[in-house]
């Protein structure tokens, strides 16, 4: 078990490492680290570069989840483990996106704040739960024109499925660890919310790209 944690882990980490926004940089010749919020996540993207490269930022984050989670379970599949095994592993190659999309060595360790990442890694795990997650964040950043409080409860979604439909304890630590993480890196927009500083969603929407005349 040892080998095949280790091995997830590390598979998760190199795939979290490859960043929507550098796929954004390439299109619109910007780097969205250096400007905005400064995180490299579809967010600021969306805020330094208006909401399609938003759009695009977070698709290619999601399906990096998405897709090292989905393809896990059907290599696993004909090795007979069990479920409690399979379930575990699963969490940790997710855990390792989003530690691999929060930081990545090639960006000094600082990259983004892994909510994409974490919505692909729900898909896989169990796309009605994560489906619901998704929309249950949408709705909450529109109501409340935060994305950090959509953000949150995303995360308690994630949280619910290591409960169930996981099986063992393992997933439910990783899961309270990665939604501590996930609330540490959300701090600053929290206390920009307090101020009043913190870019509202709808704004995204109004957004020109940077550059544009």
């Amino acid at each position: 078990m040892i080998l095949w944690t280790a091995i997830a882990l590390i598979t998760g980490y190199f795939i979290g490492c490859l960043h929507g926004s550098t796929v954004a940089q390439l299109f619109s010749g910007i780097n969205i680290k250096n400007e905005g919020i400064k995180n490299s996540g579809a967010s600021n993207a969306a805020i330094v570069l208006g909401w399609k490269y938003g759009v695009l930022v977070a698709f290619l984050d999601i399906f990096k989840g998405f897709i090292a989670v989905a393809g896990l379970r059907m290599l696993l599949e004909s090795f007979g483990m069990s479920n409690e095994l399979v379930w575990t592993l699963l969490f940790v190659i997710g855990a390792g996106v989003v530690f691999g999309h929060n930081f990545p060595f090639y960006m000094n360790f600082d990259g983004g704040k892994g909510t994409a990442a974490v919505i692909g890694v729900m898909l896989a795990l169990d796309w009605k739960l994560g489906l619901a997650g998704g929309l249950l964040m949408v709705a909450a950043a529109l109501t409340t024109g935060y994305l950090v409080i959509g953000v949150l409860l995303l995360y308690g979604m994630f949280l619910a499925i290591a409960f169930w439909p996981a099986e063992s304890m393992w997933p439910i630590g990783m899961a309270l660890l990665l939604c501590a993480m996930a609330v540490w890196k959300h701090l600053e927009n929290i206390a920009r919310i307090k101020n009043g500083t913190e870019p509202k969603v709808y704004s995204v929407f109004k957004k020109k790209p940077a550059g544009s005349s």
